[in-house]
């Protein structure tokens, strides 16, 4: 063999191993069996043999387009199978104390040291699904025990392939970690009206303290099984953790006269809301079989999941069903909510243009209709609406009238909340102006002069900023302010901690106030981990007491006059609240 051939030979094993990685990363990122590996490795040495033994350049470019061919077949021979995600990543893990709730018995798994019990996949109504599509939720009984080890399908949403989500934790949140028990796709259905329950597993006697979380996801997406929001940590603190499921997009949010006509109360438009109301009841009729009490329920929530809140904190249907709030990085309290809301006549004239899309013309026709074909439609319906039933009025006109359901109120936002939602359009000294402008119309020139841009890295931040302030830090402020105005004891934070992973961003704080800072994670420091002790045990205490305060911490003053609120970054203390002179000009926007 000459320098020639040594040479190409060298050339075709870089570019069989790259080719061979390459193969490979795609199987893990798409959570292909471990069958496909095996397959694709096959596959590979076959190709390496022949190419090998033939010197034919036809024949060898032939032997490249059948590996990649055969790599194709095993991707979908071997996709990932659907199954639900186990409550526990231990094998064969204790089974928990049976429990008996008022609709049946129930079963949970314990955590690997045997110190936290997690009953998941209960069921707090009916699938809504075929007939009960649009109808407000049903109780669900059911005989014998409940085995409740692994958490139920996400409730219906628009999905991505494996390998989307794959990239996107490698990209946005830069902790992908190579498995071999996450090669499987969580199910997505319409039948996800289930509660999980974090409990500690040593009962003391006295009653435990609730907290119930209701995820995010823009009324979308989202899901209850997230690592950051597990409730493992804080139930090792004595405190009763549930999550739930609840109907998201179009399934939870579509508004139409004839189901209005349909409804003894003439509701429509608020199904995912009478979904969470559902879930307080449940908890409000059964905690105290798992040793909570009833009477000290904290109602948290994160973004679209603290626009929730918010709407229950004013819900009539609601009034006992808790007793104080979290609400993170979204509110309904500002007199124009900049999202999750819109009107009923606006609900009702999108879901018409709905039904024009789709060919119907009834409620039978969309019931007919595969959950697959409906879901697409899951960016057009997914506000909260004032039906009438749930909602009687907008949350800022109950404030007004002094009109709630919280005793006491703990919430704020991210310094860099905009960052997610502003990745791929990020302002630039050509589009900045008109950006603005096209957003505050006539009280442009006020906000131009708060902020004026003199390059694209000025007009890039500065356009974060108004847009962090105008979707989260402005509907904050407003709840602050009705807040104190009813005499509503009330604190409030900026999160500004950067780190490895999302940092500040939007729902970075998550992991921090729930304590599920990963322990082997070189994407925090030791400030970070200081800081989640500081998080975690102000929220332990709002949730036990109504008062984040405790030993140990520093003192959080309640944020009366609208202010001074608790800063969450390379330190801890009490901070001026910035962006006041936009805020001015908001109010005077909306009429605040």
């Amino acid at each position: 063999m000459d320098l020639e051939d040594d040479e190409n030979m060298a050339g075709f094993w870089i570019a069989f191993a790259l080719a061979l990685l390459l193969m490979l990363a795609a199987l893990e990122l798409n959570k292909n069996s471990l069958t496909g590996f095996i397959l694709c490795l096959g596959a590979a040495g076959a190709f390496a043999r022949f190419h090998w033994a033939v010197h034919a350049p036809g024949l060898r470019v032939l032997g490249w387009l059948v590996w990649i061919a055969v790599f194709a077949a095993v991707l979908l021979l071997t996709w990932p199978r659907t199954r639900p995600v186990p409550a526990v990543r231990e094998k064969d893990p204790a089974p928990s104390e049976t429990v008996a709730t008022r609709r049946g018995r129930v079963r949970g798994v314990c955590s690997a040291d045997g110190e936290v019990e997690i009953f998941a996949g209960i069921p707090y109504a009916q699938p809504p699904v075929g007939e009960l599509r649009w109808k407000p939720p049903l109780e669900q009984s059911w005989s014998g025990t409940l085995i409740c080890d692994n958490f139920r399908a996400m409730s219906m949403q628009p999905t991505h392939l494996p390998i989307y989500d794959s990239l996107a934790q490698i990209i946005g949140y830069h902790d992908y970690a190579i498995r071999a028990d996450d090669n499987y796709i969580a199910p997505n259905r319409e039948d996800a009206l289930y509660v999980n329950l974090w409990r500690p597993a040593r009962t003391s006697g006295e009653l435990r303290p609730v907290l119930m979380f209701i995820h995010g996801g823009s009324l979308q997406t989202g899901q209850t099984w997230y690592a950051d929001y597990s409730g493992e940590s804080l139930a090792r603190e004595g405190v009763i953790v549930v999550n739930f499921g609840y109907r998201l997009g179009v399934f939870g949010y579509f508004a139409d006269e004839e189901l209005a006509e349909e409804s003894d109360t003439h509701t429509t438009g608020n199904y995912g809301l009478l979904d969470q109301i559902a879930a307080l009841r449940w908890v409000r009729e059964n905690i105290l079989a798992f040793g909570g009490d009833p009477d000290n329920v904290t109602l948290a929530g994160e973004s679209a999941g603290a626009a929730s809140v918010s709407a229950l904190c004013t819900s009539p249907l609601a009034k006992g069903l808790f007793r104080r709030v979290i609400l993170e990085s979204s509110t309904l309290a500002s007199k124009e909510p900049p999202h999750s809301f819109r009107s009923l006549e606006e609900a009702l004239e999108s879901g018409r243009e709905m039904k024009e899309r789709l060919g119907v013309t009834s409620i039978r026709e969309l019931r007919a209709l595969p959950a697959e074909k409906l879901v697409a439609e899951a960016e057009t319906q997914h506000h909260i609406c004032v039906d009438g039933y749930a909602l009687t009025e907008t949350p800022y006109e109950s404030y007004r009238r002094g009109v709630h359901n919280e005793e006491a109120i703990l919430h704020g936002y991210n310094s860099a909340e905009s960052a997610p939602f502003l990745l791929f359009s990020q302002a630039n000294m050509k589009n900045y102006e008109q950006r603005v402008r096209d957003y505050f119309g006539d009280y442009a020139d006020r906000v131009l002069e708060l902020y004026p841009a003199a390059d694209d890295n000025e007009a890039r931040a500065y356009w974060a900023e108004i847009y962090g302030a105008v979707f989260f830090d402005y509907p904050h402020h407003c709840l602050n302010r009705l807040a104190a105005e009813n005499g509503i004891p009330v604190w409030e934070y900026r999160f500004s901690k950067s780190n490895g992973r999302l940092g500040p961003w939007h729902s970075g704080e998550m992991v921090y106030f729930f304590g599920n800072l990963p322990e082997r994670s070189r994407l925090y420091d030791e400030r970070d981990r200081e800081l989640s002790g500081q998080m975690s045990g102000y929220w332990l205490g709002f949730v036990r007491t109504g008062d984040p305060n405790g030993e140990d911490l520093p003192f959080w003053e309640q944020n009366t006059r609208s202010e001074r609120l608790m800063g969450f970054g390379d330190g801890t203390a009490m901070t001026d609240e910035g962006e006041h002179a936009l805020f001015a000009v908001l109010d005077e926007m909306q009429g605040f």
